[in-house]
């Protein structure tokens, strides 16, 4: 549930000044607008491209427009199994006997023309001969030894089941967009034009880690006031879906010497930080500290339930995404905020969530 703000005043998106920003200092909450419009404007997309083959190319989002270099289909071909003739051998209205002179299969093409009344039995895909002009169906279509009756031309339609070369691409126009994520239908798309690789945006590098000297990591045993450390695999779920490099941090103490450490070495590695914890106003807290001394405190608290001690901000050129340690907190705040924010880095522009309104039941 999104809490409105009651001031009147728009809150600035800049980034905090540190000096501003000490433990007990709980600055004016963004709304949810407000801290996503901060967000979105702080990302920016990744340029940096990879030359890979079609097929470890996907989920990965194209650097560049595919353009046909060729039409498809490139030759005429059938859409159906049954007989290629000349539409005008056809009476007009009684069925007709044509001998078949040949065969064309897909890939062994009948190498002559149709210069005289007469058929050659064809395959769906394979090239129709030259001279033919329709494709009359096997269901449709009788035998009288080495004869082929077909029906009267009234009941048939000139050019039927022939597919023409530029019916689905022709040479020269774009297919697909830079900025799109290539899933299966895409890549048998390309292949069909003969591309067999493709340039791509290099994948974001996301680190995670939670904090909390509570936290135990699953199959440790549990002392007295322990629970076991479940975000990480919620998040770890949610970015597998991103096709993003993941790096998993583990569970850094409730230490400030533990965090700076921490947050110097993710910054080094990846574009995206996340963690989960420690953003809050509690003594033991140290996510907020840390980043207002090591980097750039955009904001670290949204007016919305669940969600409220979000912070965000930069490691240099590191994004960072402070998360609440409750477990619906941080799936809500990820799917609202660290989501769009590392779409836009991929190149995949912003879309922002929508918005239903509902009422609550309870206080």
């Amino acid at each position: 549930m999104t809490a409105r703000s009651t001031s009147s005043s728009v809150l600035s998106t800049s980034p905090m000044n540190p000096a501003d920003i000490s433990c007990d200092f709980v600055p004016h909450a963004l709304t949810v607008e407000q801290a996503f419009d901060n967000i979105i404007s702080t990302v920016i997309p990744l340029t940096t491209t990879e030359h890979l083959p079609l097929r470890e190319a996907f989920g990965r989002v194209l650097a560049n427009p595919i353009i046909a270099q060729m039409d498809l289909p490139p030759h005429r071909n059938s859409a159906m199994d049954g007989y290629a003739i000349r539409f005008a051998d056809l009476s007009a209205d009684q069925p007709t006997h044509l001998p078949c002179v040949g065969k064309s299969f897909a890939g062994h093409p009948y190498p002559d023309a149709l210069t005289e009344p007469a058929c050659v039995q064809i395959m769906t895909g394979a090239v129709v001969p030259d001279g033919a002009d329709t494709v009359i169906m096997q269901e449709h279509i009788q035998h009288d030894g080495e004869q082929i009756i077909f029906p009267a031309s009234s009941k048939q339609t000139f050019g039927q089941n022939i597919r023409h070369p530029r019916d689905d691409v022709s040479a020269g126009t774009q297919v697909l967009p830079a900025q799109t994520r290539l899933n299966a239908a895409n890549l048998g798309l390309i292949a069909s034009l003969g591309i067999g690789e493709v340039s791509v945006l290099r994948k974001p590098r996301v680190a995670f880690f939670s904090t909390g000297d509570e936290l135990k990591n699953v199959g440790e045993r549990l002392g007295m006031g322990d629970i076991y450390g479940s975000n990480r695999y919620p998040l770890y779920g949610m970015l597998r879906k991103l096709d993003v490099d993941l790096w998993d941090l583990g569970v850094i103490p409730d230490q400030p010497e533990a965090v700076e450490k921490a947050f110097r070495e993710a910054s080094q590695i990846s574009d995206v930080l996340i963690t989960s914890g420690g953003a809050s106003v509690g003594d033991a807290d140290y996510i907020s500290q840390t980043l207002q001394r090591l980097g750039q405190v955009n904001f670290w608290k949204i007016a919305m339930k669940p969600g409220k001690p979000v912070a965000f901000g930069k490691l240099g050129e590191c994004l960072f995404f402070g998360l609440p340690g409750n477990p619906v907190s941080v799936m809500a705040t990820f799917l609202l905020f660290a989501l769009p924010a590392i779409k836009k880095l991929q190149g995949l522009g912003t879309e922002k969530p929508r918005e239903l309104s509902a009422i609550c039941d309870v206080n």
